[in-house]
C-alpha cells in the first residue's frame, strides 16, 4: 500500500470512541482534585467557557491500603453471605412462579449459601497463604493540571491567577 501525500498513516489516525491524549496548554496546577475542581467552579461561575477545560491527573500511582487479615472464618463469612443474597434472588423468581413459594426461597437460599462458600473457600485454598490480607486499591494522582485550549488559555490562567492571589489563607 503506498501513502498519498497528505493522507495520515493508519498509526496516526484517531478511532472514534478510543481514549486520546489530553490537549491544551497548563493553565493551573494543584495539590488535589478538590481544588482543581474549585479552580474550575470558578471559571464557570465567572462565565467562562469551562468546555475548554480538563483536569489531568499527573503522575499516577497505585496505593493499595491493606484493610484486614484474610482468615478462613471471614472468607467462608463472604462467600456465604454473598451467596445468600444471589440465592435469595434466585428462590424469589422461583417463587413467583410457583405455589410453594417459601420453600422455593429456603431452597434459593441454601443454595446459594453452599455455592457462595464454595465460590470463595477454593480460591482461597489454592493460593496456599500468599495472600492473606484484604485491601482497597485505588489510583491517585501527584498533581491534578487544568489544561486549556490554546486560544482561551490565557484568560483562564490569568482568571485563576488573580483568584489564587485574593483566596485567603489558613
Amino acid at each position: 500500500m503506498t501513502m498519498q501525500p497528505g493522507q495520515p498513516s493508519a498509526k496516526n489516525r484517531q478511532m472514534p470512541g478510543l481514549k486520546q491524549q489530553p490537549e491544551g496548554w497548563p493553565v493551573g496546577s494543584f495539590n488535589t482534585y478538590e481544588e482543581a475542581q474549585q479552580a474550575v467552579d470558578m471559571l464557570s461561575d465567572k462565565e467562562f467557557p469551562v468546555t475548554e477545560l480538563t483536569i489531568v491527573g499527573v503522575n499516577l500511582m497505585e496505593v493499595e491500603k491493606v484493610t484486614g487479615r484474610l482468615t478462613w472464618g471471614r472468607v467462608i463469612a463472604g462467600g456465604a453471605a454473598s451467596g445468600a443474597w444471589l440465592g435469595l434472588f434466585f428462590g424469589l423468581v422461583m417463587g413467583l412462579m410457583s405455589d410453594f413459594w417459601f420453600s422455593s426461597l429456603l431452597t434459593g437460599l441454601v443454595m446459594g449459601v453452599i455455592f457462595g462458600v464454595v465460590l470463595a473457600a477454593v480460591p482461597y485454598w489454592a493460593s496456599r497463604g500468599k495472600r492473606d490480607f484484604t485491601s482497597a486499591t485505588q489510583i491517585v494522582a501527584g498533581r491534578y493540571d487544568i489544561l486549556c485550549n490554546p486560544d482561551r488559555a490565557r484568560d483562564a490562567r490569568d482568571m485563576i491567577a488573580r483568584h489564587m492571589m485574593t483566596k485567603p489563607t489558613r
